[in-house]
């Protein structure tokens, strides 16, 4: 009995040791599969593919004095900055684990290009969330926070790429999500607006994933 109780407590060691050994960096992003409800899996048919694990939700790395935080933009409150796990127990699981990955940005001016996207994120907190997904409306939201906070230069230019967004589901239909969602709003469907999401985000080749919480 003893032999297996010594054997268990190694087990449990060995698993916390190993979870412990990596450490996020401010600066790094960290996708996430958010848990399923209809904004999620109407983002997930419109972005993903059939061999993707389609991330549906982004946020920005920042270690704090406190702790480690996200930078997000979230339906409630807006942008904010959530403790690490609390973020991570807000994902979808793959087999008990959180559905969340860390990317890295491989550019030499990295550290330089961090400082200054976070500085830029916290300067957004309060603000409201997007959900009429248009640029420069005083709303922001997950990938747009993203994409507004990595400036490069001194003409301040994206570092992420903006495309045409797309509503549709890989067979051209449009999900009823969609329709109700904007015409609740008496707006139409932004379907082309230039644009981000989560899931072309994490696709950006100066991006390698470093780390992945279900694994």
């Amino acid at each position: 009995m003893k032999t297996l109780i010594y054997i268990i407590g190694i087990f449990f060691l060995q698993t916390s040791c190993y979870q412990q050994e990596f450490h996020p960096e401010s600066g790094d992003l960290i996708f996430q599969v958010g848990i399923a409800g209809g904004m999620t899996e109407a983002i997930a048919d419109a972005t993903g593919g059939e061999s993707d694990l389609s991330f549906t939700h982004v946020g920005i790395i920042t270690v704090e004095p406190a702790g480690i935080y996200v930078l997000e933009a979230k339906s409630e409150p807006g942008v904010t900055m959530t403790p690490l796990q609390k973020f991570l127990d807000s994902s979808a699981t793959i087999e008990g684990r959180p559905a969340a990955a860390i990317a890295r940005i491989t550019l030499p001016e990295r550290r330089e290009l961090a400082t200054r996207a976070i500085g830029e994120a916290k300067k957004y907190l309060g603000q409201p969330y997007d959900d009429s997904f248009l640029p420069h409306n005083g709303k922001m939201y997950c990938s747009e926070l993203v994409w507004e906070c990595y400036l490069t230069g001194s003409k301040n230019e994206h570092l992420f790429t903006a495309r045409p967004m797309n509503f549709r589901t890989a067979d051209g239909r449009l999900p009823q999500f969609w329709i109700d969602h904007f015409a609740a709003m008496d707006q139409p469907i932004p379907e082309g607006v230039p644009g981000t999401n989560p899931q072309d985000m994490s696709r950006e080749k100066f991006l390698k994933i470093v780390y992945r919480y279900w694994q």
